[in-house]
């Protein structure tokens, strides 16, 4: 391997923007040649290098021996590779060896100690993740401390982290900003700072929220940014925060095309009614390992892994209405091979670092030619072939035609194919004769529930009481119709009792009356045709002033009257009961009913009697109150 060195103007892609740089290293050798000399030999830390040799990580490959000799002596550096080259440990060694262990006598002259020393911050929560995988890998011999901070995720143990202290943090825009604002996150102490996939937080509208981060941290830092493209944003930031950067570029001299040569690139024009038979069809090719299929949407990757799994397939579905707990979960069933199909949206892209994805299939044509780089990029790495498949649609193909230029993949007409092609079992080594279900001998992977679903904490999430699932895992559309049930339920509840309710107090009430009056219930006495009372209401249905007045007092007198008849069986016990018990019986039914007299002889109930009285002194005439001797 010949490194070159050369004093040269860093230009971006559309070539407005410009950057002078201290000097630009490249290399002739192929981006996935290891190196013959070994990690110790580019000055890396014995504790380090021994973590990567227990892991069989024993020699660099070309981006990684081409940085650590600059990055190591503390000077910034733009680094421009594929994606698949190996740079997370070009700029994760680098990171490990200049920060300052717990033990060492520097520790407690830190400005702030157990404050994170180097900040490295990546666009999605998946490259979080294999990002901070890495560099405990690499730092496992030594008592570094690396925390990785992302959305999804209760605050709560990340805050816990933080106050314990950590060396490393590695984290997505997003959360690292809320920390810092609450107070949580120091960045006092930031001796380096790294930004990995520059382009693709561009994309994503990143770029202010990384810009408020690097005027967080001290002015005296080290940069590192690596980016596979070159955007003029992207090229005008390092303009802005780096100071004299060594530009390191990884390129194969074997290959010219913009991709990897170890991916085989196929492309089909295919109808979407046929779409899923031919998936189903490649994914029982000959020598077909893990699979990831790139979708568009968030409902066509939950569709399709459904259909898959329905058709005898281990397939996982990844996406961004999939809590960040069933998004590991796929991922963790995905890398440890209890299931060999993952359903992602470009949500996934970045993040994804396997090494043995043998297919990427397109299942829908990407908006550009950025976007199929990255989808691509996920197979043939590490040395590794690959074979990626595109679907375009018919009116995808303009969009096809701008891809296809963009990349020099010469392919400006895609073959028109469905499953019953001949080419298509020819071209991708699918055995004659396979449908599109997977025989059943065949289906010997775990699947999605082989992993165990972790219940993160995560923010705007209720925690699960009693093993009730969440949406979109096994057992919520139960969950669903059983609330709809309890729902409906609830409704005639609430409608028997703002409409049955009345009737049935209504008859309660007549049936009180019928009790005091010796009458028949419901009405019997009407069904023999005896006239409605005075003041009834129209038809007799007993809604006159009359009726009303009645049913107060019978209301008020079966109560007494029920009170009474209690009183009189309880005596009629107590006359073989002690005399104290019968004595105190007898105080109690004195205080429970006053009766009195009424005028016809009768004994009344002291509030009937009150309100008769109430009611008998006055009578309405002509619209004016008199007593009721003038008004007779």
């Amino acid at each position: 391997m010949n490194e070159v060195h050369t004093h040269e103007l860093l230009t971006d892609d559309s070539g407005t923007e410009t950057l002078e740089t201290q000097e630009t290293i490249t290399n002739d050798a192929p981006v996935r040649q290891e190196s013959l000399k070994t990690f110790s030999d580019y000055g890396v830390a014995p504790e380090i290098a021994q973590s990567l040799a227990d892991a069989g990580i024993l020699n660099p490959f070309p981006i990684q021996s081409m940085t650590l000799g600059v990055a190591l002596g503390g000077h910034d550096i733009i680094g421009q590779a594929k994606t698949g080259t190996g740079k997370t440990l070009g700029f994760g060694i680098p990171v490990l060896q200049r920060s300052i262990p717990a033990e060492h006598p520097d520790y407690a002259k830190l400005p702030v100690p157990g404050a994170p020393q180097a900040l490295v911050i990546v666009p999605t929560r998946e490259l979080a993740i294999q990002v901070g995988r890495d560099l405990t890998t690499a730092s496992k011999r030594t008592t570094l401390r690396v925390e990785v901070i992302y959305g999804g995720r209760a605050y709560e143990p990340q805050i816990e982290s933080l106050q314990r202290g950590v060396e490393v943090v590695v984290g997505t825009p997003g959360r690292l900003i809320d920390l810092h604002r609450q107070r949580h996150l120091n960045l006092k102490n930031v001796r380096t700072i790294v930004l990995d996939e520059a382009d693709e937080m561009l994309d994503l509208g990143f770029l202010p929220d990384v810009e408020t981060l690097m005027a967080a941290v001290p002015a005296v830092r080290q940069t590192l940014l690596f980016s596979a493209t070159m955007p003029g944003p992207v090229v005008a930031m390092a303009r802005r925060y780096m100071t004299q950067p060594t530009h390191i570029r990884a390129s194969d001299p074997n290959d010219d095309s913009v991709t990897k040569k170890d991916i085989r690139q196929v492309i089909y024009r295919a109808h979407h009614l046929d779409k899923d038979e031919v998936v189903a069809r490649i994914l029982q090719a000959e020598g077909r390992g893990r699979t990831i299929i790139f979708t568009k949407t968030k409902r066509t990757a939950a569709r399709l892994a459904e259909e898959l799994i329905d058709r005898g397939f281990a397939a996982a579905a990844l996406h961004g209405d999939l809590g960040q707990g069933a998004r590991e979960q796929a991922l963790r069933a995905f890398r440890h091979g209890k299931v060999d199909v993952l359903v992602a949206t470009d949500v996934a892209a970045r993040g994804i670092d396997v090494e043995d994805v043998t297919h990427v299939i397109n299942f829908q044509c990407p908006e550009d030619e950025k976007a199929y780089l990255h989808r691509v990029g996920r197979t043939g790495r590490a040395g590794h072939k690959g074979t990626a498949v595109t679907f375009v649609d018919w009116e995808d193909v303009p969009r096809w035609t701008l891809i296809n230029k963009a990349l020099g993949l010469n392919v400006p007409e895609p073959v028109e194919t469905y499953s019953s092609s001949p080419h298509l079992y020819t071209d991708l080594d699918i055995p004659a004769g396979t449908k599109g279900r997977l025989p059943r001998d065949k289906r010997v992977l775990e699947g999605l529930e082989g992993e165990v679903l972790e219940d993160l904490g995560e923010p705007g999430r209720k925690p699960r009481q009693g093993g009730k699932p969440r949406r979109g895992e096994k057992g919520h559309r139960r969950e669903e119709g059983h609330r709809d049930e309890s729902r409906d339920e609830g409704r005639s509840r609430r409608r028997g009792k703002g409409h049955g309710g009345r009737a049935g107090e209504a008859e309660t009430h007549d049936g009180a009356a019928n009790l005091e009056t010796g009458a028949a219930p419901n009405g019997a006495a009407a069904a023999e045709g005896s006239a409605p009372a005075e003041g009834a209401g129209k038809s007799g249905h007993g809604h006159g002033r009359a009726d009303r007045q009645s049913r107060s007092e019978t209301k008020g007198e079966g109560r007494r009257r029920r009170r009474r008849t209690v009183t009189e069986e309880a005596g009629a016990e107590a006359t073989h009961a002690p005399a104290k018990e019968q004595a105190a019986k007898a105080a109690s039914t004195a205080l429970a009913v006053h009766l009195v007299e009424g005028e016809d002889g009768a004994t009344l109930d002291r509030g009937v009697a009150a309100a008769r009285r109430r009611r008998s002194r006055t009578r309405r005439r002509n619209g004016e109150v008199v007593s009721r001797t003038e008004s007779e």
